[in-house]
């Protein structure tokens, strides 16, 4: 094969496209506020065709942009007015067994929401109860007695600010 008599030469760097861009961000939003929203609405809503629209969602559930949509409960409504945040330290930090704990928390009858952290806690779990009662012992039969938890606090919230969930 005969040399380029023409080379290119050596250009920037390419750069990643932006993660989302305008309509991207537009379109996340307008789900994130109505998870249900028709395409036809999202699409006018958003100021795009539809069939782009189709499109433009596809590729953000594809690019794990969009990992599902949800129904939002309301505990409260749910029989379960009391919510907490159960900080718990464990003795041991080995791989296996600090995944094993935060899925098996998060298996548990009566939690939102598992989060391994950084810091003096190892983990805040989020939990919701029908009464003082029922958060006593879920904390004492799943949490405090649990092999390897060192140390346990739990705090009451009384009202919770949720965010936008969107960028």
């Amino acid at each position: 094969m005969p040399k380029n008599p023409h080379p290119l030469t050596p250009g920037p760097a390419p750069t990643a496209p932006p993660l989302l861009d305008e309509i991207d961000r537009s379109l996340v939003v307008a789900l994130v506020a109505d998870g249900r929203i028709s395409n036809a609405a999202l699409a006018r809503e958003v100021g795009i065709a539809e069939s782009t629209c189709v499109g433009r969602v596809r590729a953000l559930r594809e690019r794990g942009v969009i990992t599902g949509v949800h129904a939002a409960l309301d505990p409260t409504k749910m029989g379960r007015p009391l919510q907490a945040v159960i900080a718990i330290g464990l003795s041991g930090h080995d791989r296996a067994q600090v995944e094993a704990f935060g899925d098996e928390m998060a298996a548990l009858p009566g939690v939102l929401s598992a989060f391994n952290i950084s810091g003096a806690d190892d983990f805040l779990v989020h939990v919701s109860a029908e009464s003082p009662d029922q958060l006593r012992d879920f904390v004492l039969d799943n949490v405090s007695s649990r092999p390897g938890v060192s140390h346990v606090q739990t705090s009451l919230i009384f009202r919770a600010h949720t965010g936008r969930q969107s960028l």
